[in-house]
């Protein structure tokens, strides 16, 4: 059969565009469906981090914090433009106690009984210290004390907060991510069908019978393939059960996560690590230059995976958690935007939401040797990489591989340029086109990386790139976002593709999903 794929995959978030931009690599023959809009749900709803978990380490997840700490720079060196350095600011209190127990706490508990309830300062200082070096960090400095009494961190802390600790991570633009890896992927070759819902799949001797839905129109029709791979996040488990219908008895603890945006509550570009009195942590992050993003909750969700929104009572316990730290207190009418995903977590039978493990397991059936299936299940935004690497290696004995693991160091679109090269890209995005704004031009190179020059295709003046939608977003972008990155609605524009929704006015969202849906006809 000509027209067979060696690999096609269902669904459309990072592990899914992942998996599918490593083995086209490798010059497999793939394709890949996502009912949505790439990145739709839990891919666009993270605490957009590249980090290992530090609160991970009390849990004694080494081996997966290890795997993120190492993955961090690698995927910082590939995509400059999406992901930079962040230093974070741990605020320590010696009064402070927890409820609740973790592993570590335990032994520590057991150990020595009058710390019983509390982070001793040491124990706090040591764990930093494993963080600094599991990970091999080359890039990123090193943890170091503040005295937040003196140190700028400490301004908008109650003074009761003396001392702290700053440690490095990564922020990352997580949707734009999937839509950039989705990108690469087609540009190597790769099919991306998006608003295209897998509704059946049945094997057929050697391969994989996949009937398909374009949600748009209605149509029917069908796709076949050696291995088919299903990375349906929170719908991994109903995939496996109800449309492939293979019997397993692996399945997902499915976890909501939500977060709100409020305007910015510190004049620094450092964010906060914060610890709860019930043994939680949240962080409060420098977001799109006028805001704090903050979360995240832990939630076991009930319901479908694509009802998750911020409850009322999420959004006062994130305020309340975050107003224990800040001398200025949260009010509900400063909350300006919420979001909020459903983690697929592996069921590994945990007790409570938050001790459910980040760690991905790849599932592989093949039914008496026939065509195989593997399901995804877990996974942090952080390893996805990795766990790409670990489905074709898994895959390897089905497939007919010549090409050897090559996504470490290779950047995605737009990021060919050095970590430390944003401020020459700005510089020359600025020389090129001095008709924008700085905090347009900021927002493209953050956005595009080096295509930003590529995407405003020569333009000497501001009418030259179309309509103005506001907010800086142009028919031009919104043409290349359409062209380039399968863009459909508003929606994929200003809440995925860029967070310009926190910008724009309701009619000019709505102005602009009318122009969109004029401009596909």
């Amino acid at each position: 059969m000509d027209d067979i794929f060696d690999l096609w995959v269902i669904g459309g978030g990072i592990n899914g565009v992942g998996i599918a931009r490593d083995a086209v690599g490798r010059d497999l023959k793939v394709g890949l469906c996502e009912q949505g809009d790439l990145a739709g749900a839990t891919s666009s709803a993270s605490t957009k981090l590249f980090h290992g978990g530090l609160r991970y380490l009390e849990y004694l997840e080494v081996n997966l914090v290890r795997k993120a700490l190492i993955e961090r720079e690698t995927l910082l060196r590939a995509m400059p433009h999406i992901s930079w350095p962040m230093r974070f600011v741990l605020p320590f209190h010696p009064d402070m106690r927890f409820e609740g127990e973790t592993p570590v706490s335990r032994i520590v508990g057991r150990l020595m009984p009058w710390t019983k309830g509390s982070r001793p300062a040491w124990l706090v200082r040591l764990g930093l210290f494993f963080y600094d070096h599991l990970g091999g960090r080359k890039i990123l400095p090193p943890t170091r004390t503040l005295d937040l009494r003196t140190d700028p961190a400490g301004i908008p802390l109650e003074n009761r907060f003396e001392r702290g600790y700053e440690y490095s991570d990564c922020w990352v633009e997580d949707s734009r991510l999937v839509a950039l890896n989705a990108r690469d992927a087609a540009e190597r070759g790769a099919q991306i069908l998006v608003r295209t819902k897998c509704v059946g799949a049945r094997r057929h001797d050697d391969h994989w019978v996949i009937d398909l839905e374009d949600v748009n129109t209605g149509e029917l029709f069908q796709r076949h393939a050696r291995i088919l791979v299903n990375a349906g996040g929170p719908w991994v488990e109903d995939i496996v059960r109800n449309t492939v219908r293979v019997h397993t008895d692996e399945g997902v603890r499915l976890v909501r996560g939500s977060h709100i945006v409020v305007r910015k509550l510190f004049d620094h570009d450092r964010a906060y690590f914060l610890q709860g009195e019930d043994g939680r942590i949240m962080f409060a992050i420098p977001y799109q230059e006028d805001f704090t993003l903050i979360g995240t909750t832990d939630e076991d969700h009930q319901g479908g995976p694509g009802t998750a929104e911020c409850t009322p009572a999420e959004a006062d316990y994130m305020r309340d958690f975050v107003n224990k730290y800040f001398e200025a207190d949260i009010q509900a009418e400063d909350i300006v935007w919420t979001y909020s995903g459903v983690r697929p977590l592996y069921d590994d039978g945990a007790k409570s939401a938050t001790a459910a493990t980040r760690d991905y397991v790849l599932s592989v059936d093949t039914a008496d040797d026939k065509a195989p299936l593997l399901s995804v299940f877990g996974g942090k935004i952080t390893t996805y990489r990795k766990l790409a690497e670990t489905a074709l290696t898994k895959l390897a004995p089905h497939l007919r591989l010549v090409k050897p693991d090559w996504t470490a160091g290779v950047p995605l679109p737009g990021g060919d340029f050095p970590v430390n090269g944003v401020p020459e890209q700005i510089a020359t995005l600025t020389a090129a086109a001095p008709f924008l704004d700085q905090k347009t031009i900021r927002r493209l190179i953050r956005a595009y990386g080096t295509d930003a020059l590529v995407m405003l295709g020569g333009a000497d003046n501001v009418e030259a790139l179309g309509r103005d939608f506001g907010a800086g977003l142009t028919e031009r972008e919104v043409r290349w976002l359409m062209d380039k990155e399968w863009a459909q609605t508003a929606e994929d524009v200003v809440w995925r593709r860029s967070k310009l929704g926190l910008r724009m006015t309701p009619d000019q969202i709505l102005a602009l999903d009318t122009w969109m849906q004029s401009a596909r006809v």
